[in-house]
């Protein structure tokens, strides 16, 4: 009705132009963003067949054929990419395409997304391994002239874009968030008496904590950034690209000479353990600097030394070198950001517990200053380290040191300033029950997992390509996630070796060429990996193949007997853990 009358009067008024905007109804708005999640994915899907059948499938093709750098270095690299290219190629993006064709009839996607939000699961595997597969990327880039020859050979076709192999390889982590915002948008969009708000809604819950890990992994893509600028401010000299280091300020101040107090152009670099003193390298194309001098930030001191002669200065002392620095007119806010970060940086060593931290403000923070990991206002609170003054969590900061400036009592600190100010680490004893992490995706154990299966048994297994031989594990696939295989070493394994998500796999029979000499052997095979496996019996053999079969369509699995009851069936029993054959 409101509506309605405003229209009206805006016609009397001569603003009938804008109508069409109040016009636009909730229905068109909800579809607006539906249609934009299709978009999306069409393109995200494109971008993972380029990870997977172009990055992947090259590098692969090049390791097995002339052996340049080993298997196990483009698998370290791409994780599990293949199966999340394969969940949204043949599940997510034929679901939303055939959802938005029908949409006159059935306009919602919740249901769709409700379905399929656990299967987002598999990008945990896939984010925790992000860091090393960077890493691994810019080893074999300097390690292997055929690695890099491949990667830029790629990166110069139109379909790159442009970009890195790097910067691909970020948008796995980036979609999970970006499903997050499209969803929030909708439910905003979407009356809460709509057929699809419950379902939309229990989508987001999933996804969001599916969020979390990805969220963590891009802001420390963030920080890696920042240190790969520097790294080729300084034209790839000095040694910056560490996981462990962190740049807290850069930026231009004046040097001023101890002889005859003349200012001269120089650049300073602070990160958490060393001060870079740098000065200006002439070049055609774009500016560099050199490093003249690193200082450790152990045992250094900053002093303010500003008079009516000398405004705007400050000395830094450290045990390699002492600098008066002076901050020009323009630059004095980032000469007080300098002096204030080099104050609190020494602080944090050389006077660690004898006077009060400055702390952070807990709401500047969203993860852990030492694990990470993302706050919660439930399972992962904040806390103040009393000696550094270091937002962290309960688990990183459940250690006791004397601080002298709360009268020697005991207070509580994180783990480094336990370190520092004890002299020794924390006994292993306290470690395992302070400093327990999240749980890792294979930290399941045997069984545990074994007695609420859908299957599990003992089975040889071989993977193509890998370079070993037949191996001999258990396998199970749980009630909780049927679209996991987990292998373990033995039946009362704490932690798999590793997981398989199942879904895009394909289950067949071995052929001629496979040249396999086991007897009731089976594969399966999705992209570039094909594993091999062998089972004691016909009747284990079947089982299995039919279990894998399903989860690799994503149907629903129906929990099976006891392996055992099949194989005493056929006479046989259930073979104790043997060495690999």
């Amino acid at each position: 009705m409101i509506i309605h009358s405003l229209i009206g009067l805006m016609i009397s008024c001569g603003y009938s132009e804008l109508i069409p905007c109040l016009q636009l109804s909730v229905q068109q708005r909800v579809f607006n963003i539906a249609n934009e999640l299709l978009h999306t994915e069409k393109a995200y899907v494109a971008r993972l067949h380029l990870l997977d059948q172009v990055f992947c499938a090259q590098l692969m093709e090049e390791a097995r054929a002339r052996s340049s750098f080993p298997c196990d270095v483009v698998m370290g690299i791409f994780s599990n990419i293949c199966s999340i290219y394969c969940f949204h190629q043949q599940f997510l993006l034929p679901a939303l395409e055939k959802r938005m064709e029908e949409w006159e009839l059935n306009p919602r996607i919740g249901d769709i997304l409700q379905k399929l939000a656990p299967f987002l699961k598999m990008y945990g595997e896939y984010v925790k391994n992000f860091d090393r597969a960077m890493e691994l990327v810019n080893t074999w880039m300097e390690r292997s002239s055929q690695f890099k020859a491949i990667i830029h050979d790629i990166q110069r076709e139109e379909r790159c874009g442009n970009l890195t192999l790097q910067h691909h390889m970020l948008e796995p982590v980036q979609r999970i968030p970006r499903y997050e915002l499209l969803l929030k948008d909708y439910l905003h969009r979407l009356p809460e008496d709509a057929d699809d708000f419950k379902d939309a809604q229990k989508s987001l819950e999933l996804i969001a904590t599916a969020a979390e890990h990805s969220n963590a992994a891009i802001r420390k893509m963030e920080r890696m950034r920042k240190l790969l600028k520097v790294y080729e401010l300084l034209g790839g000299e000095e040694d910056i690209v560490n996981p462990t280091n962190e740049l807290i300020k850069e930026g231009h101040i004046l040097k001023l000479s101890a002889k005859n107090g003349t200012s001269q152009d120089r650049y300073l670099i602070l990160f958490n353990d060393r001060l870079l003193y740098c000065v200006p390298k002439l070049r055609l194309i774009g500016q560099k600097f050199g490093v003249r001098a690193r200082i450790d930030v152990d045992g250094m001191e900053v002093s303010e030394t500003s008079s009516m002669n000398m405004p705007r200065t400050f000395l830094v002392s450290g045990k390699q070198r002492s600098l008066e620095l002076q901050a020009s007119e323009r630059a004095v806010s980032l000469s007080l950001s300098l002096s204030l970060s080099l104050s609190l940086s020494a602080q944090n060593c050389t006077e660690l517990g004898k006077r009060a931290p400055t702390p952070i403000r807990e709401k500047e923070v969203t993860l852990c200053m030492k694990c990470q990991e993302p706050f919660n206002s439930i399972t992962k609170r904040r806390h103040h380290c009393k000696a550094c003054g270091h937002v962290v969590c309960g688990k990183c900061s459940e250690f006791r040191a004397r601080l002298l400036y709360d009268n020697n009592r005991a207070n509580r600190v994180c783990i480094d300033c336990y370190t520092t100010l004890v002299g020794v680490p924390p006994s292993p004893a306290s470690l395992s029950s302070s400093t327990q992490r999240r749980r890792s995706i294979l930290e399941k154990q045997a069984s545990v997992a074994a007695e609420n299966s859908v299957l599990c048994s003992f089975l040889h297994h071989m993977e193509k390509g890998g370079g070993r031989g037949w191996q001999k594990a258990w396998f199970v696939i749980p009630e909780n996630e049927p679209l996991v295989l987990y292998i373990y070493g033995a039946p009362q394994d704490v932690k798999a070796q590793r997981s398989i998500p199942l879904i895009g796999f394909e289950v067949s029979l071995p052929e001629p060429c496979d040249r396999l000499e086991r007897r009731n052997a089976f594969k399966i095979s999705q992209s570039h990996l094909t594993v091999f496996f062998s089972a004691d019996g016909e009747e284990l053999q079947r089982r299995w193949m039919e279990v894998l079969s399903r989860a690799g369509r994503g149907e629903e699995l129906q929990v099976h007997g006891p392996i055992s009851e099949a194989l005493e069936e056929e006479g046989e029993e259930l073979a104790p853990l043997a060495e690999s054959t």
